[in-house]
């Protein structure tokens, strides 16, 4: 089980978006691990297992507090919608640097976590969690035109992120 334990709380970490949740979550995760042992100790699919369980309780924890920040995405008008995220001031030092995978993952985590939650969440699920956008829809209980345009306007923060740090696409 030790060797999941980073997939684990990555993939909560990256639905939440908040370090304290995702510890949570990878905690009920090998709590349920540790239940069903018996027939995940000669699983061959049990790292799976584990990523769908992770999913599925991130998924729930943001689902709970989906309420709320609904509530604050639909206070700001659709002209300002991203126009007030912070975007990081340019870091000379990563610029123009082939990076390896570690410092790409961390980079592109970091630029994640500065996009709101309803932007963050349906891009995660489908990037890293490869969902498709009716699954999306479906989980979020959202339209599927809401999920593609959330998608879209994450896609464009989270370039505009990597920019201001000197990064493009091609980096990643």
């Amino acid at each position: 089980m030790r060797a999941y334990q980073d997939m684990v709380y990555s993939t909560a970490a990256r639905i939440t978006g908040r370090d304290g949740p995702a510890e949570d979550i990878a905690q009920q995760v090998f709590l349920k691990a540790y239940e069903n042992f018996a027939q995940l100790s000669t699983s061959p699919a049990a790292g799976g297992w584990l990523k769908t369980v992770a999913r599925n309780l991130a998924l729930n924890h943001a689902t709970r507090y989906r309420r709320r920040w609904r509530f604050f995405s639909e206070m700001r008008s659709a002209d300002d919608d991203d126009a007030e995220m912070e975007i990081p001031q340019p870091e000379g030092e990563v610029a123009g640097i082939d990076l390896d995978a570690e410092t790409r993952r961390a980079i592109v985590a970091e630029a994640l976590q500065k996009l709101p939650d309803h932007r963050r969440l349906p891009l995660v699920l489908y990037h890293f969690e490869e969902m498709s956008y009716d699954e999306i829809a479906q989980q979020l209980k959202i339209s599927l035109p809401k999920v593609k345009i959330d998608i879209m306007r994450a896609r464009g923060a989270l370039a505009k992120i990597l920019a201001a740090r000197g990064l493009t696409a091609e980096c990643f």
